[in-house]
């Protein structure tokens, strides 16, 4: 079994990322390494799913089609009512949803973090047997209503 193990962010300003993954998204920050100009946060699944490394003023992430990243996704909870609770989060903290997906196998929410990375909040539908059916990924991508 191969599972991915973690993700690296060059991050503007430290403090104001890692409050963002910890409140927002909900990691715990797991310690500080490189003399303190990065964070490893986690959500329970290995020592560090997330290191975010301080570099300061420089250009940020691209927009738009490009070749690269496009966006992390991270599972939050199990269901709708979990997907709810981290949404009224996220307006909490004064960040904007700029989308909302019902992928048939999960339902997502998107947002931007302090360096204008994609981010995606879902759940995983629990009635869809991703492991056996395959029917949901020809099926259209829906607007989510919560």
């Amino acid at each position: 079994m191969v599972t991915l193990g973690h993700v690296v962010f060059y991050v503007r300003d430290l403090e104001k990322s890692t409050a963002f993954y910890r409140d927002v998204v909900g990691l715990e920050v797991a310690g500080r390494i490189f003399n303190g100009r990065a964070a490893m946060l986690t959500g329970g699944a290995t020592h560090h799913e997330l290191l975010l490394i301080e570099v300061g003023a420089a250009p940020g992430p691209l927009q738009g089609k490009r070749i690269g990243l496009y966006h992390v996704g991270w599972k939050v909870g199990d269901s709708l009512d979990e997907l709810r609770r981290v949404r009224d989060r996220v307006q909490a903290h004064g960040h904007d949803i700029e989308g909302m997906s019902d992928h048939t196998v999960s339902q997502s929410l998107y947002l931007r973090d302090p360096d204008g990375n994609e981010i995606e909040l879902f759940v995983d539908d629990p009635g869809v047997d991703w492991r056996h059916a395959q029917e949901w990924m020809e099926a259209p991508v829906k607007p989510l209503r919560l």
